[in-house]
């Protein structure tokens, strides 16, 4: 296979078992801190490590390039049956309806996200004045809107929201027991939490 899993067996891996695991969000919502939380709680996690770590996302990014042909490739998704990937919000509508996803749905504050988007693009030397920071929370807004409703009326899809800021300002016990009920209860929530490192928390509303 093209990418690597980190192996383990418990009840959460066992109620995954024909289902597909999904961190999903606009991007610098959290995405990777819930991937590694969820590979400490113990459910396989699929990446291909071809993003390495950095100043923006120190303890990884745990992208998975291959989720980027979803439009036009499904082939590889039934290898990814009782494991759990990343993947952007916007590409969600382009999952085949004849699988079965558990979705975590990272949100976060917009300003936040547009603040941390700006800071990394700075750092790698990108424009960023593309696009107008008004004008891009008002579609990061109509998107988030949009792919909720989609949720709640996708057969095909469980999920369950969980806020970026409320786990890094240390409310993280409700949030960690959204996910554990998503994934049947077996998650070690202890290992998850000892994940969160409030140090990470740079771009504040």
């Amino acid at each position: 296979m093209p990418w690597k899993t980190a192996p383990n067996t418990n009840r959460a891996n066992t109620v995954m078992a024909s289902a597909i695991g999904i961190v999903s969000g606009l991007p610098r919502s959290g995405t990777s801190m819930m991937m590694k939380m969820l590979e400490a709680g113990g459910l396989e996690i699929i990446t291909d490590h071809v993003r390495a770590a950095d100043e923006d996302n120190p303890k990884g990014y745990y992208e998975f390039e291959t989720v980027k042909t979803i439009q036009d490739d499904t082939s590889w998704l039934p290898d990814t049956r009782g494991k759990v990937f990343k993947m952007v919000s916007m590409l969600l509508p382009h999952l085949p309806a004849d699988e079965s996803y558990k979705i975590v749905f990272m949100r976060r504050d917009i300003d936040e996200i547009l603040r941390s988007e700006r800071k990394m693009l700075e750092r790698l030397g990108k424009p960023t004045d593309i696009v107008d920071d008004g004008q891009m929370k008002r579609l990061f807004e109509k998107h988030l809107k949009d792919i909720r409703r989609s949720l709640e009326e996708w057969d095909h899809v469980q999920w369950v929201e969980v806020w970026y800021n409320e786990i890094l300002r240390g409310d993280v016990e409700p949030s960690l027991e959204r996910v554990n009920r998503l994934f049947g209860g077996g998650l070690n929530v202890k290992h998850m939490a000892d994940v969160v490192d409030p140090s990470l928390y740079r771009q504040k509303a």
